[in-house]
């Protein structure tokens, strides 16, 4: 009895972490320039939550954000994603190590040029990690697909 008892406590607090999903995104595209757009990629996090920065200290132990976009003949990517938003430098006093994070909102934007006055779409990947002071849950992939006009 025992036993049915724990698996069953084990089995409600996998489904409780693994259903949650703290974060929601939204992706736009800008035309700034001649053939030159900004891909805004945004995450709306959900209070006590936070995401890693793509950008931590070198002794950091965090899942950093990594934006990856799909290789396109006609489209070329100009560096890494710039982020716009409160950016909180945490430091963890029981391990003393420090990690760079976000809270409530932070916005990804990428430099995308065409190589032809052409519509088509920018596709890619988003891989981050949400985690509350407590606790993190796995690592999620999020697939995004902006339309360039």
């Amino acid at each position: 009895m025992t036993r049915c008892i724990l698996t069953t406590i084990a089995l409600l607090t996998i489904i409780s972490v693994t259903g949650q999903n703290p974060v929601s995104w939204t992706y736009a595209a800008k035309k700034i320039a001649d053939k030159t757009y900004e891909v805004h990629i945004t995450a709306k996090i959900q209070n006590g939550w936070h995401l890693y920065s793509q950008n931590q200290p070198a002794d950091a132990i965090a899942i950093p954000i990594a934006i990856k976009i799909n290789t396109h003949p006609l489209a070329k990517v100009s560096g890494k994603a710039k982020e716009i938003g409160d950016l909180e430098k945490h430091k963890e006093p029981s391990l003393g190590i420090e990690d760079w994070q976000y809270s409530e909102k932070v916005e990804f934007v990428q430099t995308v040029s065409l190589k032809a006055n052409v519509k088509t779409n920018i596709s890619g990947t988003i891989e981050y990690q949400a985690c509350t002071n407590e606790k993190c849950l796995p690592p999620k992939t999020m697939v995004f697909n902006v339309r360039l006009e």
